[in-house]
């Protein structure tokens, strides 16, 4: 498990808990609640949403959710997916939102005096952004599973790093987890979503393609790169 491997969780942590109201983030805060209760380490949790302003958006079913569970729930209301979309930006609203969202966070982070973030990131989407950084960006890299910010202030971890999204998926069902219906105009037709499709017609011949893939990313052999 990938809290274990990379030592996510240390005694005394503040955690906050980013929530995007998908199957991935609430079974990340689902994990990491009832993991409270039978381990040798105290930690809290603190779950934080960011609203990005579209109407619609379900920021108060999302706090009766999470206070139904005991957990407290941070909403803050934003804009960034009205700048994301705007005129100026129409080429890639999905990074300059996510890019103000992950600024947001770590702000709201700070302000609950938490010094960890989690993220609800797992293998396929370790993987896609691989493939998305090839296509787009022109380089080889990806999300890791735990990441030091602003002088080793705040860590960024992803305890979901080693699971498949369609674990996630049938535990979100099996859980009965609420659905939260994306408000964003762009939701499902984002370059995300034409890589996952492309690596799901990769994975379809052959049930080994995507754990070779998060393998070599594990084995790179330096030498045999460009320089």
């Amino acid at each position: 498990m990938a809290i274990h491997r990379y030592r996510m969780i240390s005694e005394g942590d503040r955690i906050a808990v980013a929530l995007s109201g998908g199957k991935d983030s609430l079974s990340l805060l689902w994990v990491l609640k009832e993991r409270q209760s039978r381990v040798p380490i105290h930690y809290e949790l603190t779950a934080v949403y960011v609203d990005p302003g579209f109407k619609g958006g379900f920021g108060e079913d999302l706090k009766v959710y999470c206070r139904k569970n005991g957990i407290p729930l941070y909403v803050d209301m934003t804009n960034h997916g009205i700048i994301g979309h705007s005129p100026e930006n129409r080429e890639n609203p999905c990074f300059l939102c996510s890019r103000l969202r992950r600024k947001r966070i770590f702000e709201i982070a700070e302000k609950l005096n938490c010094n960890k973030v989690a993220l609800g990131h797992t293998k396929d989407d370790i993987i896609e952004t691989l493939f998305l950084n090839i296509c787009y960006a022109g380089e080889i890299s990806t999300m890791i599973p735990n990441q030091s910010f602003f002088q080793g202030k705040f860590t960024l971890i992803r305890p979901l790093a080693f699971v498949d999204e369609e674990i996630t998926r049938r535990f979100a069902k099996e859980a009965d987890f609420p659905v939260f219906n994306n408000p964003c105009p762009t939701a499902g037709i984002t370059k995300r979503r034409e890589i996952k499709n492309l690596l799901n017609q990769l994975y379809r011949p052959n049930s080994k393609i995507k754990g070779n893939i998060f393998n070599a990313m594990q084995h790179v052999k330096h030498e045999f790169l460009l320089q």
